[in-house]
This record gives structure tokens, C-alpha cells and sequence, in this order.
């Protein structure tokens, strides 16, 4: 028996317990989204499946609540693997190991998956529960919302019967979303030419780790580590005193999660093996000051590398290291119509160099489609300073505020009544999938919930065990108190 069984609301956490047991990462959802057809069939629910994979399950409505307006509940499939460098863990066919730990629940050492796992299961464990009270109702389980959002993209119109939709994804309990910021991907592609590396180098491979990391929108305020940028800041230092040779450089691994880690590889002559110990030293008090406070496990190692046989020429290595230097990260406004909330950012999220040209993307999210444009220009002419391309893909709508949606002050009114408190109203810098639906389905009127979760996007992801309750107490009280249509 789980430690997750000892939990209350029952059977949301059983049902929790169950999806990280079945490895369901971006792309590799398939066994998780088998399993839930196979549950919805076993209780006799209507259910079905559409080009892109989403699935759509309906339960009729409790007797005597047939009139009441349809709601979709709605939730994504994958979840984001992160985990720690000591960590051994394959997303693809080992389970999330979850424990409890006081207040909290946390994995060992990988992402929890809470993100959008509880909503997931609080969407199903209303289908299972019949002693919860609802009209008509829709469970949408959307495919790669965290990859980019293909469900929501390839949502098909005329399929959902719902008239309001209420989607689970948000991560604050207390606070209401309605609305959302939209993104879009752009990677920057240098070309870079290579030279054989020069004879008798020392090869060392530099490891700046032990950043937080975290959600690229929801954390992006909090002025955290980003690897890629704070080790290419110290190798533009290294070069000012050690002639070095550039053989590689690697950093983050999705572009949506703050990158914690990237490694660099140089070869420099061994009369300069001085210099490199002094300015490397002088990196890591650098970091211990500025990253430090916020980032304290933060640390930059040295080790021997492996044999290499091409470095970039000198050209190449400083027209890479001035442009990734260079290259905006974090906020980039703070909104005026929303005070408080960052209206523009952009994570660089993955770096990579390869023997012919290097990579860098970058996720540019923003409540106004102008400020993604803006971002996308901002790169784009930094890289035609450097010779570099610049390509956007992959857009998506913010989902924009309506301060007279009916659902969402039926949800105030409701968590007010609840817990003798107002809620918080708030627009989230994240993308949730909300804006997507409104292309197909124009009429739906949508409010976010969730439980509180912390570090989402990163090994730090934790969900407050107290939260899913009060965040169950308030889905399955908005559902019962849905107008008449």
C-alpha cells in the first residue's frame, strides 16, 4: 500500500499514486493514456480519443442536476523530467518515487510530476467519486503540453459538449487565473568553423551545477541561476587572461525549465596552467556573490577531459561567447495592466555546439503578442551582429483576461464561502492551454485552480498536502453550485 493511501481527499491521492507510477514524460505518454482508457472502460464512461491523442471522457450528470451547464474538466497527460546529476533515474521506464515529508510530497531526486499530475487526478477521481454532486461533465486529458502544447493545438473543434471549462493547472492555492501569458520558441543557429587543437594542450572540462532551476514563467521573476548564461559569463572572464581553445559546451536540457547545469570544454597550454587555476577561482567568488544568495549550492568543477582532436578557431570561440554573453534572459517588462506581473521574459533554455554550428533556444513568453515580437526582433538582430540566424516557431495565444467571466465569479464567490476568504484574481506567466482552446471553441468560459506547488519544472518540485484538499473542497463545490444552463 502506498504512503499516498494514508492521504485524504481519497481516491484523488491513490489515483496520483498510480500516474507516477507509469513513466509519462513529454512524447511518452502513451502507457499512461492506455492505462486511463482502459480505468474509463472499466466504469462504463463514454470515452474517446482524437487525432492528436487527447482523450475525452463524459459521465452524465447526478440525477436532478441534467439542466445544469456543461464543464469540461481539463488537465495535460506529460509531465517535465528533470532530475539531479547524482540521480539515477530513465523517465521513460522508471516510475516517480514520491514521499511525504511533513507538509509536503516530493520525489527522490526527480520532478514529482504534480504539475499537472494532481489535477489530472482530481479530473478522474471526480469521474470515480459518485458521491460527488455535478451536471454534465467532460474530463479533457491533453497530450505534450509541456513539449509545446500539441493537444491544445490539435484540439478539433465540435468535439467537446462543455460550455465552461475549468482548467487545472495552476499552482497557487488561494489564487484564481483569467488569463495567461502566450509563447514562442526561437533558436539562434551560428555557424562556427574548427581547427585541429594545438599540440601538448591541457583538456579540462569545466561543470557549473547545483542551481535551483525551475519554471521558466512562473519563476522567471525570482531572478534565478541560468547555467548556460553564468557559464558563458565565466568563460568571456577566463579568456581575458588564458588563451584558451573551445572544444564544446552544452547546457540545459528543456527549453520551458530554468537550466541548472552546463558543461564547457577548453584546452589551453600547460604554461598557462596558473592563470587558468586564478581565474577560475575568481569565477567561483564570483558566483558565490552574485548567484550565491539566491542559488547557494551553486558550484563551478574541474576535471580532465577526454581526448579531443578539433577546437574552434579563435574567431568562432569569441563570436560564440560574445553572442550567448550577450543574449537577454529573464524579465524583460513587468505589465502596467497587471501590476506586479511580468508581462515579458525569455528563458535560454538549451545551448548546444556542435562541430559545425551552435544552437541556442530560447522561450519567449508574453501577455501581449507585441512583446513576443519584440523579444524575437531583440534576437534577431543580435544574431545578424554575429552572423548568426534566428528562427521563431511554435507560437501560441496568451489567454486573455475577461473581468466579467461568470465562472470565475461563481469561483470567488464559492471559495469565499468556503474558507471566509477572498480569493486572489490573478494573470499567470505560464502557458496554459487555455488560450489554445478558445480558437475552436470561442464560446467557453474558463477559470485555472489548483494546489500549491513549489519548484515546479525542477528536482525541487513539491506539492503542499494541505492545499490538494482545500483545492479539492472548492473543484467539487464550484461543480455543484454550476448554474442552470
Amino acid at each position: 500500500m502506498s504512503d499516498l493511501s494514508k492521504l485524504t481527499p481519497q481516491p484523488l491521492w491513490d489515483i496520483f499514486a498510480t500516474i507516477c507510477s507509469i513513466p509519462h514524460p513529454s512524447y511518452h505518454e502513451e502507457a499512461l493514456a492506455q492505462h486511463i482508457l482502459a480505468w474509463a472502460d472499466e466504469r462504463g464512461l463514454w470515452n474517446e480519443r482524437d487525432a492528436v491523442g487527447n482523450i475525452l471522457i463524459r459521465k452524465a450528470a447526478t440525477p436532478g442536476m441534467e439542466n445544469r451547464t456543461p464543464v469540461a474538466l481539463q488537465a495535460h497527460l506529460d509531465m517535465v523530467p528533470q532530475k539531479n546529476n547524482d540521480t539515477v533515474h530513465d523517465f521513460t521506464t522508471d516510475p516517480i518515487r514520491p514521499y511525504i515529508d511533513g507538509e509536503w510530497l516530493k520525489a527522490r531526486g526527480t520532478t514529482l510530476g504534480a504539475d499537472n499530475g494532481i489535477g489530472m487526478a482530481s479530473a478522474l477521481a471526480v469521474l470515480a467519486d459518485d458521491s460527488v454532486a455535478h451536471g454534465p461533465l467532460e474530463v479533457l486529458l491533453t497530450m505534450t503540453e509541456e513539449a509545446g502544447m500539441e493537444g491544445a493545438f490539435g484540439l478539433q473543434a465540435n468535439w467537446l459538449q462543455a460550455d465552461i471549462l475549468i482548467n487545472t493547472d495552476s499552482e497557487e492555492e488561494g489564487e484564481i487565473y483569467m488569463g495567461c501569458a502566450g509563447g514562442i520558441d526561437a533558436v539562434t543557429t551560428l555557424p562556427v568553423q574548427r581547427e585541429p587543437l594545438a599540440e601538448g594542450s591541457v583538456r579540462v572540462t569545466l561543470t557549473l551545477k547545483g542551481l535551483r532551476g525551475g519554471h521558466s514563467g512562473a519563476n522567471i521573476h525570482m531572478g534565478l541561476g541560468n547555467a548556460n548564461k553564468l557559464l558563458a559569463r565565466v568563460l568571456v572572464i577566463l579568456s581575458k587572461s588564458v588563451d584558451f581553445q573551445l572544444l564544446g559546451f552544452n547546457g540545459g536540457t528543456l527549453r520551458n525549465a530554468i537550466p541548472r547545469e552546463a558543461v564547457a570544454t577548453v584546452a589551453f597550454s600547460p604554461s598557462q596552467q596558473a592563470e587558468f587555476e586564478q581565474a577560475v577561482n575568481a569565477a567561483r567568488q564570483l558566483l558565490k556573490n552574485e548567484a550565491g544568495p539566491k542559488d547557494e549550492n551553486v558550484v563551478l568543477l574541474t576535471e580532465t577531459a577526454d581526448s579531443e582532436h578539433t577546437a574552434l578557431t579563435r574567431n568562432s570561440r569569441d563570436t560564440f561567447l560574445r553572442l550567448l554573453n550577450a543574449t537577454p534572459n529573464g524579465v524583460v517588462r513587468f505589465s502596467d495592466v497587471v501590476p506586479g506581473v511580468v508581462e515579458t521574459s525569455l528563458n535560454v533554455g538549451i545551448v548546444s555546439l556542435n562541430d559545425s554550428h551552435a544552437e541556442i533556444l530560447s522561450l519567449i513568453r508574453s501577455l501581449i503578442d507585441s512583446g513576443k515580437e519584440y523579444v524575437v526582433d531583440t534576437l534577431t538582430s543580435l544574431g545578424d551582429l554575429a552572423g548568426a540566424t534566428t528562427e521563431a516557431s511554435g507560437s501560441y495565444p496568451g489567454w486573455e483576461p475577461d473581468k466579467d467571466s461568470p465562472i470565475m465569479a461563481r469561483t470567488r464567490e464559492i471559495y469565499q464561502s468556503l474558507f471566509g476568504k477572498m480569493p486572489d484574481i490573478q494573470v499567470i506567466h505560464a502557458g496554459l492551454e487555455c488560450g489554445l482552446f478558445k480558437k475552436p471553441y470561442p464560446h467557453l468560459d474558463m477559470v485555472s485552480i489548483g494546489p500549491t506547488i513549489t519548484g515546479p519544472h525542477s528536482p525541487d518540485e513539491q506539492v503542499h498536502i494541505g492545499s490538494v484538499d482545500l483545492y479539492w473542497k472548492l473543484l467539487t463545490g464550484l461543480l455543484k453550485e454550476v448554474p442552470v444552463k
